[in-house]
């Protein structure tokens, strides 16, 4: 059955969905572009209304009636696929507080020096909120300071190498004052993220605190404590 015959009520939708996932690359383009709240709103909304489209077919389907017509309507249903998974999956980190802040040292979180002027002066305060720092220590109690016994420098180069790995554009790197400063841009919305990384020598080694932080956005979707963790995992493998 081709998709001319399906009843207008099968097939209206199927053109809104591609009409939707259009909009959804829209709304990406307008989010890089620097326009980045209408962009979410757009994007959200295109989401959501491809979900709908999908429900609506997916009921379709059950009706015995539709038995001989289930293929086409599946087809018809597949623009609408994308983004309703897109929208699972931003709805699967509800549970994420709305922080932008990360880091692993709360006591004495790392400062940035280089990153400021780039980040602009639009850009989220990087001043040290006690709220915030509970909500982080609520949710992401895994994340603390990284120990090595190498000496520092050894473990300077380490932390260099590593976030050099992990694709980050490095803005700064102080060897002598045990700091590092880089940029993280996130791969579909192109959102930047700024990096500090300090290390410390001790009596037995040297120790190695992150802060990772948004430029824009009110939650992070748990993005920087991802960043965080990345870093660890490979810091503490000793790649």
């Amino acid at each position: 059955m081709n998709a001319g015959s399906l009843p207008a009520l099968l097939r209206w939708p199927g053109y809104l969905a591609w009409a939707f996932l259009t909009l959804i690359a829209l709304a990406v383009l307008t989010v890089r572009a620097g326009q980045w709240q209408q962009g979410l709103l757009l994007y959200a909304l295109a989401c959501l209304a491809s979900l709908l489209v999908l429900v609506w077919y997916a009921a379709a389907v059950l009706l015995p009636r539709n038995g001989s017509r289930r293929g086409a309507i599946a087809l018809r249903a597949l623009p609408a696929l994308p983004g309703a998974l897109l929208l699972v999956s931003a709805m699967a980190t509800r549970d994420v507080p709305p922080i932008h802040d990360i880091t692993t040292d709360l006591e004495d979180p790392p400062r940035f020096e280089a990153v400021i002027e780039a980040r602009g002066p639009k850009a989220n305060s990087l001043a040290i909120d006690p709220e915030v720092q509970a909500q982080q220590a609520a949710a992401y109690p895994e994340l603390a300071t990284l120990y090595s016994s190498a000496p520092y420098g050894e473990t300077f180069d380490r932390a260099e190498a590593i976030a050099r790995a992990l694709g980050w554009e490095l803005l700064r790197s102080d060897r002598n004052a045990g700091f590092i400063e880089a940029v993280d841009t996130t791969a579909i919305m192109a959102f930047k993220d700024d990096i500090v990384i300090r290390v410390r020598s001790g009596e037995n080694g040297s120790s190695v605190d992150l802060r990772s932080a948004s430029r824009v956005g009110v939650s992070d979707l748990g993005a920087n404590a991802a960043r965080l963790r990345a870093f660890a995992e490979r810091f503490q493998a000793g790649t």
